[in-house]
């Protein structure tokens, strides 16, 4: 599957000792993309690789029956681009304003035969890039739709490197996560509101929710809960809610 050449999160794992790779683009001159520019297209001269300074991308591919199929999201810090064929074989897509900085493919590949530990390191973030993978091709073919948003709630939830380890933000919009998840835009925003019912989620901000249940979460995804979180608010009192 060549999905796993192309998406690399380089930089948030650093907390649990990984390598922050932004040093290998400090020399780099940071350019701008307006939300929903194509920053590259499927197909494209594979040249360079690109690191999300700020903003979110989403990396999708377009099937010959015109359906769009989105492989993931990416956000500050990650890499993108990083293909091992000479085309790139999905596109890069701003989700909101979005700064970023790009290297000549040939540069990078000095710049990790210079440190090895980078090289290393980016062949760790291809193991987990084929695990990732595998478990989305699970996702599909096994979970019901309700098992998929949480799933990918739970994702979006370890991504946002909360402050208190509750909050999800979702700056993409609900068609962006149907297509992600092989759902329709409707099931996704009656399954949004149904967790909300159930008192698992309790909305926040715009593009945001907190988890008052980590562990119903899990539970919903079809995951193992984490018992190390409190149970928190009852979301009960915002049962009827829709949320589009």
């Amino acid at each position: 599957m060549q999905a796993v050449s192309n998406i690399h999160s380089l930089e948030r794992p650093r907390a649990h000792g990984m390598i922050d790779f932004a040093p290998l683009f400090m020399r780099q001159t940071v350019e701008t993309a307006q939300s929903g520019t194509t920053i590259f297209f499927e197909g494209d001269a594979a040249r360079h690789v690109f690191r999300i300074v700020r903003g979110n991308v989403r990396i999708c591919r377009f099937l010959p029956d015109g359906r769009r199929l989105i492989i993931g999201f990416l956000g500050a810090g990650d890499l993108v681009g990083l293909s091992f064929r000479n085309r790139y074989m999905f596109a890069g897509e701003a989700i909101d304003d979005v700064a970023f900085t790009r290297m000549n493919k040939r540069t990078l590949e000095e710049e990790l035969q210079l440190v090895p530990d980078f090289r290393l390191q980016l062949l760790s973030q291809l193991r987990d890039e084929i695990s990732a993978a595998q478990d989305h091709m699970l996702l599909l073919s096994h979970k019901n739709a309700e098992q998929r948003v949480c799933t990918f709630l739970l994702h979006q939830l370890e991504r946002n490197e909360g402050r208190d380890g509750r909050t999800i933000s979702l700056p993409m919009v609900r068609a962006d996560i149907a297509d992600h998840l092989g759902m329709t835009i409707e099931t996704v925003s009656r399954t949004l509101t149904k967790l909300v019912a159930k008192g698992i989620l309790l909305p926040a901000d715009k593009h945001q929710f907190k988890v008052a249940s980590r562990s119903s979460l899990a539970r919903a995804a079809d995951e193992d809960p984490d018992d190390e979180f409190e149970e928190t608010d009852s979301g009960a009192r915002y049962a009827g809610i829709r949320y589009q």
